[in-house]
């Protein structure tokens, strides 16, 4: 759930970030380079190489700082259960996991604070991802103000199996709005989508201009019985609806996946 905002070449939003609660495991242990091995079957377009020293260049940045210089390398396993490029941030989730596996794995004690920073230096969002709790973000993504206790309330995510680049987004995004209203305890799913229903998703506009599926999956979505609201998410292509309950998600997620067995579909718990 995001609104975004672009002026030239740099990128800002405010945000209100949650998770669904869907499992994913980063494996590491010592070696000598990053390889990063997907087990299982891709569920999209991989963005860049399995090989890469990403990991160790901001941590090694914290130990120039004063901090425990990392070791040069480690083997990475990952079991990744979401899309790639699907706006979701699975990939940043996976990147705050695999930078607190190294830290363990490396014995490296860093305050929050430097840690967030080296986060930071790898994506926007990432910082949220190492809270591990829904907040507000503001700046690029490195301003955090934790939010309210969420009630209970389920996802169905749904993407039409297409990858959209962020990057392409931001480059269409005409322009932006007025920031997000404050948001409020709530106190059941259904306040929770009245609060959302009067916000709004500025990438939205741009990615559907990309990427005309998302019509088509936000239209599903809305129409399942029990949706409260259905929206886009982040900078697309996954949508998703929210739920009061399991058993209507899960319900809903069923039909979807039986209606269109080409689209990724999950049901999933929203945790606070």
């Amino acid at each position: 759930m995001a609104r975004g905002a672009a002026r030239a070449a740099d990128t800002a939003h405010g945000a209100a970030g949650s998770a669904a609660d869907m499992t994913r495991r980063a494996r590491t242990a010592p070696g000598g380079a990053f390889p990063g091995r997907p087990p299982a079957r891709d569920a999209g377009p991989a963005a860049g190489s399995g090989r890469s020293d990403a990991p160790r260049a901001p941590l090694h940045g914290a130990g120039v700082q004063g901090h425990a210089t990392p070791p040069r390398g480690a083997r990475i396993t990952l079991e990744k259960a979401l899309p790639v490029a699907s706006g979701i941030g699975g990939g940043s989730a996976d990147a705050a996991a695999t930078l607190r596996a190294l830290c363990r794995l490396w014995r490296m004690d860093l305050p929050e604070t430097v840690l967030a920073t080296a986060a930071l230096a790898l994506g926007a969002d990432l910082p949220v991802c190492l809270l591990g709790r829904s907040a507000r973000m503001s700046g690029i993504g490195e301003v955090l103000t934790p939010a309210p206790g969420l009630p209970e309330v389920h996802v169905v995510l749904a993407n039409p199996g297409v990858g959209v680049s962020t990057g392409a987004v931001f480059r269409g995004l005409s322009g932006f709005g007025e920031g997000l209203e404050p948001l409020p305890a709530l106190a059941d799913a259904a306040a929770l989508a009245a609060w959302l229903a009067r916000q709004r998703n500025d990438l939205e506009p741009p990615a559907r201009a990309l990427c005309p599926p998302i019509a088509e999956t936000l239209d599903a979505l809305a129409a399942a019985p029990g949706a409260l609201l259905a929206r886009m998410s982040g900078s697309g292509a996954t949508c998703f609806a929210l739920f009061a309950g399991a058993e209507a998600a899960a319900r809903a997620a069923a039909a979807l996946s039986a209606a269109r067995p080409g689209w990724w579909v999950r049901a999933a718990p929203v945790t606070s």
